[in-house]
């Protein structure tokens, strides 16, 4: 029976050290004055060039990234696949803004895929569609092309032709693709073009994913939807199913413009179309794939159970689960000794440039109910369970 509360499974690859410093981090991010100063202080010390860079790499930077750079990640690559686990490597510079900067992510991100060709410890690749445009880009051309004027529809041609090169690179080597999902003022163009990149580059197996955030209410809707389509058009959907990480930030932009939230009622109701989701997609695997980005065990448990009760085994390549690196061990490492296949999301990256991810993880573990003391929980049980094994 697949069980999340081995510690030993959970904690296998990590030192006394490793658990030291996860220990201490996750009680500080479980405060949300803490989080608040934090991000002030690192903001104003990277400012003012006051010397934390070695304070920050030693402690937040190294519980959720792999490395500065691609090859700084080949530690955590090996690391993880000691334990059946794979690497996602997630480029996580924010904040971009210049055509150059823009160009130059895009030539990383083909490094990224280039780097996961013929490895089976980076099954995936992986890449934000803001990282490689101007937001208001995105944002003009959400409710539809009608309206743009010539220079907007340049622009979004520019865009659109860097995705494609991203996908098509992505096609050569074979590297399945996830474009992650962001904001809902910008989602209806992501899923526009990734729609059309799915009808490109996957007919005969999904290379292209889409990403779900489970926490709108339209998305269990969406995904039926967008399967029947796959069907009739004859390609292969892919569809990395998450929760999502922009919540706070929707609820209050609809508030502050009169229009009705996007966002769930409440958990259970996110939790209930999530898990439908994960068996919808599974029903229909022959046309689908599916990458379950959950840090809930109760999702966990889901995606097994349904996979067993259709008949698909735990290492077809076309069903996986997923977590962040530094996170969710306890459903990470205890999936992947039973067999399925698993990867975690390695974040790598410039120090300075990655911080706002690593103050959004911060704040997203804040305001997750229970994740903080889950992840407590379980490493001061493993420290204990050490300590008596002495």
């Amino acid at each position: 029976m697949l069980t999340f509360d081995n510690t030993e499974i959970a904690f296998g690859s990590k030192t006394n050290g490793d658990l030291r410093r996860a220990y201490i981090l996750f009680r500080l991010v479980g405060n949300p004055r803490l989080v608040r100063f934090g991000k002030w202080f690192t903001n104003f010390c990277f400012r003012y060039r006051i010397p934390i860079r070695g304070m920050v790499k030693k402690t937040i930077f190294k519980q959720f990234c792999g490395g500065e750079t691609i090859k700084e990640c080949d530690h955590a690559i090996a690391q993880l696949g000691k334990f059946g686990i794979g690497t996602i490597l997630d480029y996580s510079v924010e904040g971009k803004t210049s055509e150059a900067d823009f160009d130059a992510t895009v030539n990383e991100i083909i490094d990224t895929i280039h780097r996961a060709a013929n490895d089976n410890h980076v099954p995936f690749a992986v890449f934000k569609i803001t990282g490689i445009a101007r937001f208001g880009v995105l944002e003009s051309a959400n409710n539809g092309l009608d309206n743009l004027t010539e220079q907007q529809l340049a622009d979004l041609e520019i865009v659109t032709a860097r995705i494609k090169r991203i996908c098509q690179a992505a096609f050569d080597a074979q590297v399945p693709l996830f474009i992650d999902a962001e904001e809902t003022w910008i989602q209806n163009t992501i899923d526009s073009i990734t729609h059309d990149m799915m009808r490109l580059f996957n007919r005969k197996k999904a290379i292209v994913f889409n990403t779900v955030q489970m926490y709108r209410h339209d998305r269990l809707a969406f995904v039926k939807t967008y399967l029947e389509v796959a069907k009739q058009e004859q390609f292969h959907y892919g569809i990395k199913l998450v929760r999502g990480a922009y919540m706070e930030k929707e609820r209050e932009r609809a508030q502050e413009k009169g229009y009705p939230s996007p966002i769930q009622p409440n958990k259970a109701q996110c939790d209930q179309d999530f898990n439908a989701a994960v068996e919808h997609i599974l029903e229909n695997i022959y046309i689908a794939a599916l990458c379950s980005g959950s840090h809930n065990e109760d999702s966990a448990h889901v995606l097994a159970k349904t996979m067993k009760k259709l008949g698909i085994d735990k290492t077809d390549q076309r069903v996986w689960c997923a977590q962040l690196l530094g996170m969710s061990d306890h459903i990470s490492y205890n999936m992947a000794h039973a067999g399925y296949n698993v990867a975690k999301y390695v974040p790598y990256g410039p120090v300075e440039e990655v911080m706002p991810y690593l103050i959004r993880r911060a704040n997203e573990n804040t305001s997750v109910a229970g994740q903080t003391g889950r992840e407590l929980s379980l490493l001061i049980k493993e420290r204990n369970r050490r300590k008596q094994a002495k």
